[in-house]
């Protein structure tokens, strides 16, 4: 603007006032298209670092993909162990020393999964969640129903040996032994010393909008924290993600990244129940996740028996 001034000087009063007039004019526009890209580019800049903070928040490391066969050895990720086990009785031979969590597809074989999976379809007809998450505890009987849970082998009586075989329960045991192994040999634990303990549970989860608290699967959380006996915790998936369902992925919230594990059937993902394997489940966006929770302790007094047909 300065250089058009002094570049265009007119020697007539009339003339001067006439480009003042348009300049100003001129200026007034530029100014109010300035001010509309300046708005514009601040937008975009704004959209842009909510967009790269959203991803820097969520930043996602793959710990086992769907597609991945991780075998014959386990794929162990450890992490220094939290301060959670000072505050219970030590367990020497089981109390974690070595922490992490590992992932593996030898310890249960997708057949093996597809068999337990039915049975979980079978018990859940009966019931279930009138929100998006189910469980079924073949321990104590719980079974979700509506908003509650009944005892399924109280509730539904005699109708249960239509539900379930013996050879179920075999393989149920079965497969819990194969876990508990595992667990003790990736963690240099004595075997013996470990216990299996409560919940211990299938569940089943879809995109359905969650009705209680009990629905809300996500939400962060820490095993030892929220159950108090649990010092590992297991997870056998029953179904594929990305073809049975999408979303639920198993996420390890750690400090610099989240490490996700993508659920395939027959795969057992476990991890020492700390503080240091803070973790929750992606919301399951389509289709239907099957899994289930095997939970161990080092107490004793809070070990509980496999579960035995009525």
């Amino acid at each position: 603007y300065a250089n058009q001034r002094h570049g265009n000087q007119l020697d007539s009063f009339s003339k001067q006032k006439g480009n003042a007039l348009r300049q100003g004019s001129s200026w007034r526009g530029s100014r109010g298209l300035l001010a509309l890209l300046l708005v514009v580019t601040c937008g975009c800049a704004a959209a842009t670092w909510l967009y790269v903070t959203s991803l820097d928040s969520d930043i996602t490391e793959s710990l086992a993909r769907q597609r991945e066969i991780i075998s014959p050895e386990p794929r162990v990720y450890l992490v220094p162990c939290s301060e959670d086990y000072d505050n219970y009785k030590r367990y020497p031979g089981c109390t974690p020393q070595k922490c992490g969590r590992a992932v593996t597809d030898s310890a249960v074989t997708r057949e093996e999964a597809q068999v337990l999976r039915r049975l979980a379809e079978r018990a859940l007809a009966l019931a279930g969640s009138e929100g998006g998450a189910s469980i079924l505890d073949l321990h104590s009987g719980a079974l979700s129903m509506g908003k509650q849970f009944v005892n399924i082998y109280r509730y539904f009586g005699d109708q249960i040996r239509d539900v379930f075989t013996q050879e179920d329960f075999q393989l149920y045991r079965d497969v819990r032994g194969r876990i508990q192994a595992i667990v003790a040999r990736t963690f240099d634990l004595d075997p013996t010393l470990l216990y299996l303990t409560k919940p211990t549970f299938f569940s089943r989860i879809n995109s359905t909008a969650a009705k209680t608290q009990h629905d809300e699967y996500w939400h962060p959380h820490i095993d030892k924290v929220t159950y108090g006996s649990f010092d590992y915790t297991s997870l056998l998936y029953l179904s594929d993600y990305g073809s049975d369902f999408t979303g639920g992925r198993f996420v390890f919230m750690d400090q610099n990244a989240n490490r996700t594990v993508e659920p395939r059937a027959g795969r057992v993902s476990f991890f020492s129940s700390g503080s240091e394997n803070l973790h929750r489940v992606e919301k399951v966006t389509w289709g239907t996740r099957y899994a289930i929770t095997v939970s161990f302790t080092c107490d004793p007094a809070h070990a509980i028996s496999d579960p035995t047909l009525p």
